[in-house]
């Protein structure tokens, strides 16, 4: 396994698509779509070059084949070593949120605290630049 983490997010959204089951091109860029909540949608060639790469880098690997209408449908599954590479940058993302979270949290603890605990602005008394009135 050659692929670098922090994994890419078109990468790390198919590699999770093919976690459950083995699935055709059309079903990854479908599931693709939906983890993404509609943000990333995979044209096919994008597909198919990132599925030639990650099948030589040993993350996924043909499935089986079949006829459909005249058309031949290869499904994909992820290896033992895409299931490692998606584990380890799920645990990395992971500990991201986490650290973020914390800080955010600590952030607003912060802030609740320093409103209450602030005293009051003093108030300046006017200065007179002049023999004038105040």
């Amino acid at each position: 396994m050659t692929t670098p983490v922090p994994l890419r997010e078109p990468t790390f959204l198919i590699l999770t698509a093919l976690a459950r089951k083995p699935m055709h091109g059309y079903g990854i860029i479908t599931e693709v779509a939906e983890l993404s909540g509609g943000r990333l949608t995979l044209r096919p060639g994008t597909l198919y070059g990132a599925l030639d790469r990650l099948t030589d880098e040993g993350l996924v690997e043909p499935d089986r084949e079949e006829i459909v209408g005249g058309r031949l449908r290869r499904y994909y599954r992820l290896t033992d070593g895409g299931t490692a590479a998606l584990t380890a940058e799920t645990e990395r993302l992971r500990r991201n949120v986490e650290a973020a979270s914390q800080r955010l949290r600590a952030r607003d603890v912060r802030a609740s605290e320093g409103s209450a605990a602030r005293p009051a602005p003093a108030v300046r008394p006017a200065i007179r630049l002049s023999g004038g009135p105040a």
